[in-house]
C-alpha cells in the first residue's frame, strides 16, 4: 500500500477513493480500522470512519487508530480526508485531528484545501465558495450538525487549532513549483504546521499535488488527491489496474437520509416515476412507523424501485428537532435506516443507492461490510462500489450535496442489474 486516508464520513470516502480510482490507483475502501487478516492487496487504502460529528477527542482518537494501521500496511504517504464544504463546528473535528495526525507521523506541515471545482467548491483568498455563493449563503449555514456560518477558513480553523494558520493564494500556486514550494517553507520556517491553500480549478489542484510529493501528511476534499497518483505512477511504483467491475444482481431500493438542497430536488425528481414512502419525524418518534411497516411497503411494489426518505425542507426539520431534539432525532433515523437495510438486504434487496453522510455510515456499519471495492463513477465524487455480503453487492454512497438532479435514477442503473 501506497497511499494510507483517513475518511471522516462514509460518502466522503467513496468520494475520494473515486478520486484516487480515476488516477489510476488500485484502491480499495475500508470500513472501518481493519481488524485481523484484512486484504491489503492495493495501491490506496481509504479507512472510512464516522467521525465528523463525533466528540472531537474520539475522533482524534479514531483518526490515530486508522493512521497507525495504515502506517503498519506500509504506506508513504497519508491524507485526511473531509468534506468540501469543510463540515465542522468552531470546536472541530477537523482541527484536533489534523494537528494529531502530524504529531503523529512526525510530520511538521501539511495543506488544508477544501475544493472540488467538478462540484463548485472553489478556495479564493482563503473563503471557500460554492458554485457563486461564498459557504456561508449556500446553505451550509443550515446544515443541522455542522452549520458553516464563515466562508473564511483559515479564521474557521484558528478556532479549533492550538497554532497558527497559514495561507498560501492563488497567484502563488499558479507562480509554478519552485514559488510554491518557497511558500511552503516560509510558512515552516514561521512555525505554521497548516496551511490553507487555494485553488479554484483542477488545474491547480493537479499543480499543489505535483508539489506534494514526499509531504508526510496532506489534508483536504477528494479535490486534493487529483494530482498524487501522479506522483507514484512518476516513480515507478503503480501496477496499473484500478478498478472493480460492478456484478451485482437483485432487487434494489433506494434510501435518504439527507436534507441537504440537492437532496430535495433529487428525491422530488425520482418520485416523479417511482413509489415513495416519506418518514415522517413524529410517527418515528412515537412508534407508529417501524422497520416492519416499511419494509412491508417496499414488498408491496411488485418489483418497482421505490425510495424511502426522511428528506425534507430546513424549516420542517428544525422543527422536528425542536420537538424531539438533535441528536435524539438524528440517532433514531440512523437506527431506523440501519434496521430496515439489513432486514432488506437479508430477504434479498441486491442493490442499495443511499443519499447521506450519516445514513450511509449507519448502514455499512449495519451491513457488517468490511471492505468495498470502487467501480465506475456514477456522478462526480460517486461511484459505484461493490462489496461481498452473502454474494456481491452494489452500493452508491452519496454525500448529501452531490450528484445531479438525475441521481437515484442513475445510481440503480450503475451499481448492478435486475
Amino acid at each position: 500500500m501506497l497511499l494510507g486516508a483517513i475518511a471522516d464520513d462514509f460518502t466522503g470516502a467513496s468520494d475520494l477513493a473515486n478520486t484516487l480510482a480515476k488516477g489510476g490507483m488500485a484502491t480499495t475502501q475500508f470500513v472501518g480500522v481493519p481488524k485481523g487478516g484484512a486484504t491489503t492487496d492495493c495501491e490506496a487504502g481509504v479507512v472510512a470512519l464516522k467521525t465528523r460529528s463525533i466528540p472531537a477527542a474520539e475522533a482524534v482518537r479514531q483518526s490515530i487508530e486508522a493512521a497507525d494501521w495504515l502506517k503498519a500496511q506500509g504506506c508513504e504517504q497519508f491524507l485526511f480526508k473531509y468534506c468540501s464544504t469543510f463540515d465542522s463546528t468552531p470546536k472541530g473535528n477537523i482541527g484536533p485531528v489534523a494537528e494529531a495526525l502530524l504529531e503523529r507521523l512526525g510530520a511538521d506541515l501539511a495543506v488544508v484545501c477544501p475544493v472540488f471545482p467538478a462540484t463548485g467548491r472553489r478556495l479564493y483568498m482563503g473563503h471557500l465558495f460554492v458554485g457563486e455563493k461564498l459557504l456561508s449563503e449556500s446553505g451550509m449555514e443550515k446544515h443541522p450538525l455542522t452549520p458553516m456560518t464563515d466562508p473564511n477558513i483559515r479564521r474557521w480553523l484558528r478556532l479549533q487549532t492550538k497554532g497558527e494558520v497559514g495561507l498560501i493564494t492563488l497567484d502563488t500556486v499558479r507562480a509554478g513549483p519552485e514559488a510554491l514550494a518557497d511558500a511552503f517553507e516560509a510558512e515552516r520556517k514561521k512555525g505554521v504546521r497548516l496551511v490553507v491553500t487555494d485553488a479554484v480549478a483542477d488545474s491547480d489542484l493537479m499543480a499543489l499535488g505535483a508539489s506534494l510529493a514526499g509531504y508526510r501528511l496532506v489534508t483536504g476534499g477528494s479535490g486534493v488527491a487529483l494530482g498524487l497518483p501522479e506522483n507514484f505512477r512518476h516513480a515507478g511504483k503503480l501496477a496499473g489496474k484500478s478498478k472493480a467491475k460492478t456484478v451485482a444482481r437483485g432487487p434494489a431500493v433506494v434510501l435518504s437520509g439527507s436534507c441537504s438542497t440537492a437532496s430535495q430536488r433529487q428525491v422530488g425528481v425520482y418520485l416523479k416515476s417511482h413509489p415513495g414512502l416519506a418518514i415522517d419525524p413524529h410517527e418515528l418518534m412515537d412508534g407508529s412507523m417501524t422497520i416492519d411497516k416499511a419494509a412491508t411497503w417496499i414488498a408491496g411494489q411488485n418489483g418497482a424501485v421505490p425510495i424511502v426518505y426522511s428528506t425534507a425542507d430546513p424549516a420542517s426539520v428544525a422543527k422536528a428537532q425542536q420537538n424531539f431534539g438533535r441528536a435524539e432525532l438524528a440517532a433514531k433515523v440512523e437506527h431506523f435506516f440501519a434496521g430496515l437495510v439489513k432486514r432488506l438486504v437479508d430477504s434479498g434487496v441486491r442493490r442499495v443507492v443511499v443519499g447521506g453522510g450519516e445514513t450511509s455510515g449507519a448502514i455499512v456499519e449495519a451491513l457488517g461490510i468490511t471492505s468495498m471495492s470502487i467501480g465506475e463513477e456514477i456522478d462526480p465524487g460517486v461511484p459505484a462500489l461493490v462489496a461481498e455480503r452473502n454474494g456481491p453487492l452494489g452500493l452508491a454512497l452519496k454525500s448529501g450535496n452531490f450528484g445531479n438532479d438525475d441521481f437515484f435514477e442513475k445510481a440503480v442503473e450503475r451499481i448492478g442489474t435486475a
